[in-house]
């Protein structure tokens, strides 16, 4: 089931709002939660449900044989049988396929590759499973006694297919202690129509234009493929940071309280900060459970950094793309690493923009071609190899047909909405209008946005691919 669909919207979600406001008690409403979410993963997927449980119920059972055998061999033994567990069950289903292939390649051997499905959302809620088994080995979290409570951790139909990774930590205390306010509620609805606005009325247009563009990069001229990739970056941020804005609204609906994921990341002025704004849960998942690991035998600082760029990139897919993507932007907070802080800030800010910009936008065009001839082809166009043009006519008639779109999505990146906030604290009367405002402009949103979903094809989050 996908949250930019008008039966999600109109139908499954004030379903569940109903029947949860009836449940009484925090365990049968924490019941309600599990069923509606396996329904929302069986909607689409219904076999994949058992993955998921078997995920769930091994990982359950890993926690309570840490807890049993606290500090003795069976707790590191059931620490790394789990982590092995969801590692090779992550790997069968999105790598299996990749590593055949390349190994028939590599030896000349035919091995039949396998073609499987990737189970929605494997990747995110493995990493979860694998923060809860670390967590518990290293008595950051107490463990989970009850299968249902950790079921519904795992299963949050919110953040189940595609994130933010939410940290057991997080919400644990909220699992069995939570109440809803009715500026929850208020929030919650608000942060859905943003997301949903972001999703439906910027990043399904934009996608539009990029197919337009990178999707015909043999004949893109230099100033295209730069602009293509652009305007593929800008869709991804609204289609991605969409859906953890409806996950975080869908949340607060419930008395949970996500992490953020996203940060205004292209406010930022260096590689490093835009990293700290992008993707955090995930950044923060490497940074915490990958970076410090022992490379042979001790902690090494750049070989810990290139080792999360390598899992950063893999994590995305399973192709050589994806792995150059992960390495490519390790180079750069490397470099950003050595320069040093004090000597970055000295650099003046608009170089410092540019810079940052430049490299993100090729690293989007990087992530877009999975075909190393297609994403050949792309690095040649953004330096005038194979082409004489500097901007095509395309290119024109596409940029001034959509200039209020592109200035609307450019505008849409930058801090506004934190910025009225910050007003809106000066005064009782402040806070009141712009509640008011808030509520209007989320109301349009949402109309809008359901209009622009009658009839429309689907078109289901990038990041389901995942």
């Amino acid at each position: 089931m996908v949250f930019s669909r008008l039966f999600f919207i109109y139908i499954f979600l004030p379903v569940c709002l109903l029947v949860y406001a009836a449940a009484r008690g925090i365990k049968q409403k924490n019941t309600v939660l599990i069923i509606f979410s396996l329904i929302f993963y069986a909607w689409g997927e219904p076999a994949f449900v058992l993955l998921m449980l078997l995920s769930a119920f091994v990982n359950y059972s890993a926690g309570l044989l840490i807890e049993k055998h606290r500090g003795k061999k069976g707790d590191t033994a059931a620490t790394a049988f789990a982590v092995v567990f969801d590692v090779l069950m992550l790997g069968v289903f999105k790598y299996s396929g990749f590593i055949v292939e390349n190994v028939n390649a590599l030896f000349s051997l035919s091995i039949p590759v396998p073609h499987i499905r990737l189970p929605i959302g494997i990747s995110f809620y493995t990493f979860q499973t694998i923060s809860y088994i670390i967590d518990c080995h290293w008595e950051k979290v107490d463990t989970q006694k009850s299968f249902k409570n950790y079921l519904l951790y795992l299963a949050l139909f919110p953040q189940l297919v595609a994130g933010p990774i939410v940290r057991y930590s997080t919400i644990e205390k909220e699992i069995t202690d939570r109440k809803v306010a009715v500026s929850d509620i208020a929030y919650g609805l608000n942060r859905i129509a943003l997301g949903l606005g972001k999703k439906v009325l910027l990043a399904n247009q934009l996608s539009i234009i990029v197919g337009n563009t990178l999707g015909s990069i043999s004949t893109a001229s230099v100033l295209g493929a730069w602009y293509g990739a652009a305007v593929y970056g800008l869709q991804i941020y609204f289609d991605f940071s969409g859906y953890s804005d409806i996950a975080i609204g869908l949340g607060r609906l419930f008395g949970f309280h996500f992490d953020e994921n996203f940060r205004h990341p292209f406010v930022c002025k260096d590689i490093t900060e835009f990293w700290q704004r992008w993707h955090i849960s995930l950044s923060t998942f490497f940074r915490d459970y990958v970076l410090y690991v022992p490379i042979f035998g001790k902690r090494r600082k750049y070989g810990g950094l290139f080792l999360v760029w390598l899992c950063t990139g893999i994590w995305h897919g399973a192709s050589w793309n994806f792995v150059l993507w992960g390495l490519y932007y390790g180079v750069f907070v490397c470099l950003e690493m050595i320069i040093g802080k004090k000597r970055m800030k000295k650099i003046p800010v608009v170089i410092r923009h540019i810079y940052s910009k430049a490299v993100i936008i090729v690293g989007f065009g990087i992530f877009y071609f999975e075909k190393l001839g297609e994403l050949g082809t792309f690095f040649k166009r953004i330096v005038g190899v194979g082409t004489s043009e500097l901007i095509g006519l395309q290119d024109k008639i596409t940029l001034t047909n959509n200039m209020y779109l592109l200035i609307a999505a450019v505008i849409c990146t930058f801090p506004i909405i934190d910025g009225i906030k910050k007003l809106s604290d000066r005064s009782f009367a402040a806070k009141s209008a712009v509640s008011s405002l808030t509520a209007l402009c989320s109301a349009a949103l949402l109309l809008l946005s359901s209009i622009m979903l009658v009839d429309a094809t689907t078109n289901p989050f990038l990041y389901f691919r995942f």
